[in-house]
């Protein structure tokens, strides 16, 4: 069973007389493993719910002259929505092989500027590692490559050098011209954690009206308690319309 499965199939193959639809019933989950993987389910498809109700209000609030950023741009799904909106985007993307299709996508848009550079702590050049199926499918595997290492499905031989940028320097530099950042949207496999955890530390996220991340503690079980810690301290200082930390 995979996660698109339900447990009732009105496939037109399952069809009655005058093609009147009849419910299939599927056995129901009854091991641990079986509940706990149709709890997982359920639990990710709420915060995709959640994820692109956000969304529309988000773009629904953004104008032209506010600034937003999308860290871990990937194929440019999201900035096509932001630079809907008119604001200025910058898009940031370290795959060389994702940032071709959004060079191709926005090259000609001219409120969309696009950063082929990783986005972290600290700057000058690092390994972005790529996922074990980059070579069978690299668009669908683009969206897991990585700075952070010890991730699960990760081909550390497979390997690219790009540009690490300061993310909270970024920030700083940003808030300086522009007085704020009107929203950040951070998908970047891991390396989310640090830079989320500088922000909070320096009271960064005052200066941004609304952040979402997706962060990536399943992946690397050696940081799950940071990700926990993070993730408390940050719920008790802000409402999740301002922070939050289940973008998915």
């Amino acid at each position: 069973m995979t996660d698109e499965d339900e447990f009732e199939d009105f496939s037109p193959e399952r069809s009655g007389r005058k093609g009147k639809k009849y419910k299939i019933a599927k056995a129901l989950p009854s091991t641990p493993e079986e509940i706990e993987t149709l709890i997982r389910r359920q639990r990710r498809n709420m915060r995709k719910a959640w994820a692109e109700g956000y969304m529309t209000a988000i773009t629904a609030m953004l104008k032209p002259g506010d600034l937003v950023m999308d860290c871990g741009a990937n194929m440019g799904v999201v900035t096509e929505l932001l630079a809907a909106t008119g604001a200025d985007v910058i898009a940031f993307e370290p795959d060389p092989f994702a940032f071709g299709t959004l060079t191709q996508k926005f090259a000609d848009v001219g409120n969309v500027t696009l950063v082929n550079a990783a986005v972290g702590v600290g700057s000058g050049t690092i390994r972005l590692m790529r996922a074990d199926n980059f070579g069978e499918n690299p668009e669908g595997a683009s969206v897991k490559s990585t700075i952070l290492d010890g991730g699960r499905r990760i081909d550390a031989e497979n390997t690219v050098e790009v540009t690490l940028l300061d993310f909270p320097t970024l920030v700083r530099e940003k808030v300086a011209e522009r007085g704020e950042i009107a929203f950040v949207k951070m998908d970047i496999e891991g390396a989310e954690l640090e830079i989320l955890e500088v922000m909070d530390r320096d009271s960064l996220f005052e200066h941004v009206r609304a952040l979402v991340a997706e962060t990536h503690e399943r992946k690397f079980k050696d940081l799950r308690e940071r990700y926990k810690a993070l993730r408390e301290g940050v719920a008790q200082k802000y409402p999740a319309g301002k922070v939050n930390l289940d973008w998915i």
